[in-house]
């Protein structure tokens, strides 16, 4: 049986690394697993669970709603179980998830909105992951959300202005203005590394700017980029 799953190929970064930037900010312990785990299969099943509020193939994405999310509210049982007060953050999803809903119902999935909707909630999955060990967070935690959140509001913009939007002005400026903003700000208030992170992110919204580039390509890029904000943040919480 093949597998039904998401086509947005760039949310997969935006499950990972909030997650895992998450768990560097506090500590690793073995419940992570299962709830990386849960998580991800949640992330699967919030896939056709958003395409039933179109109203079409009800039975088929009712299916694979079920057969995502039965394993996934299995496992998250175990984290849950570890730290019971980690539901506020699931708690704290719903609102997001409800403003994908409408825009699912509209047909309307790349509203600017539904995409920083989607970026909070995998926000709030890196704080929960952070908090899962000894029940609080500190201010690494709320760096490395802000952070991740930012990027990924970047990178929203830049894939923006080389698919969908490509000859619309409007967007080249306000990405360029928005990777140049994020940077500055950093450096200005001190994080030096957090804003060096940012600068890969600078360079391509610039360099690639109307380059010919398949939405393949973009991904990959995409893909590396995010592989450094990863590896830049991580340095930044460590030192």
């Amino acid at each position: 049986m093949k597998l039904f799953m998401p086509k947005q190929h760039g949310a997969w970064a935006m499950l990972i690394i909030p997650f895992w930037l998450g768990v560097v900010t506090q500590a690793f312990i073995w419940q992570h697993i299962p709830f990386f785990i849960g998580w991800l299969l949640l992330y699967l099943a919030t896939y056709p669970m958003l395409l039933l509020f179109k109203g079409k193939k009800i039975p088929f994405y009712r299916k694979w709603t079920l057969i995502y999310i039965i394993p996934a509210l299995v496992l998250l049982l175990i984290p849950l179980w570890t730290r019971p007060s980690i539901v506020y953050f699931g708690i704290a999803m719903i609102p997001f998830f409800i403003i994908n809903a409408y825009y699912s119902s509209k047909k309307n999935d790349r509203a600017l909105l539904n995409d920083f909707s989607a970026i909070i909630v995998f926000g709030i999955a890196g704080l929960a992951s952070a908090y899962l060990p000894y029940g609080h967070t500190n201010a690494d935690t709320i760096l490395i959300f802000v952070a991740s959140s930012l990027f990924f509001i970047g990178s929203t913009f830049y894939v923006k202005t080389m698919i969908r939007e490509k000859k619309n002005i409007v967007y080249k400026r306000i990405s360029w203005t928005y990777h140049i903003i994020i940077p500055v700000l950093y450096l200005i208030f001190g994080y030096r590394i957090v804003a060096l992170a940012f600068i890969p992110s600078l360079i391509r919204a610039y360099y690639f700017y109307g380059k010919p580039y398949s939405m393949k390509d973009v991904g990959i890029l995409e893909i590396v980029n995010a592989v450094i904000f990863f590896i830049a943040m991580t340095i930044a919480v460590l030192i």
